[in-house]
């Protein structure tokens, strides 16, 4: 069955960086596109960042020349690296996929930025 999770959250001060790392199970990875998303509680998931079959990423307004998404599918890993973190990426992030016209989640991992 398909399977993801993600890992590397944490705690950091504005400005500084993480990189959040997803592990993909149970489909053929190297066929689909694959998206990360966050949540704050009270609010709806939204769309972070987007990556496709050819490489070919997008991005949000809000992390756009921040955040960037990869992709390395010889190891079935979604990658998202965060730079000049605000306050206001505060949220749990997931990874997504949809096979077969059902989305997939991971469990999610926690972005606090703090100082």
């Amino acid at each position: 069955q398909v399977q993801l999770v993600e890992s590397g959250g944490g705690s950091v001060q504005p400005g500084g960086s993480l990189r959040l790392s997803c592990a993909a199970s149970g489909f053929t990875f190297a066929s689909y596109g694959m998206r990360w998303f966050r949540q704050v509680p009270g609010k709806e998931r939204e769309l972070v960042a987007g990556i496709g079959l050819s490489g070919s990423t997008y991005y949000a307004v809000s992390v756009k020349g921040r955040f960037t998404i990869s992709r390395d599918n010889a190891k079935n890993t979604l990658n998202l690296q965060l730079n000049s973190l605000k306050p206001e990426d505060t949220a749990v992030y997931y990874c997504n996929v949809v096979v077969v016209d059902r989305d997939y989640w991971g469990q999610g991992t926690q972005v606090t930025v703090s100082s």
